[in-house]
């Protein structure tokens, strides 16, 4: 404050816009002030248990859970198996006893030394009566 005025420089300002005074409310504002709240609780109240247990809430997020478990038991049993091939092509590779022991179990190849014999077993018929 100056010795030329009583009143402090903030006082003397005009403000742009009219105050109002917050102790009266205009009477929309104020019903808009007391109905928003309720209006969002009772939404969400009936909104959110509707979201949760529609078809494509809860129960679609539990099915999608079971599904991921069973493609992950999959996929795990695809990785052992693709483990156990490399193996096998490895063992392929690198061992000729190997490729031998293949060619004579699954497609019966022979060497030209050997020689092959051919039993054929005949089943006993069953007793007369």
């Amino acid at each position: 404050m100056g010795p030329w005025c009583s009143r402090p420089y903030w006082k003397l300002a005009r403000p742009i816009f009219p105050v109002r005074s917050s102790k009266t409310p205009v009477p929309f504002a104020q019903a808009v002030q007391r109905a928003l709240p309720i209006a969002i609780l009772a939404l969400a109240v009936v909104g959110a248990p509707l979201l949760i247990f529609e078809p494509a809430g809860l129960p679609r997020l539990r099915a999608m859970e079971k599904e991921l478990r069973d493609v992950n038991g999959s996929n795990a049993d695809l990785r052992r198996d693709v483990t156990r091939l490399r193996k096998q092509v490895k063992n392929l590779r690198d061992d000729p006893a190997a490729v031998e022991r293949i060619a004579r179990d699954e497609l019966g190849l022979v060497r030209k030394s050997e020689i092959v014999f051919q039993f054929t077993t005949f089943r006993a018929a069953p007793p007369r009566q």
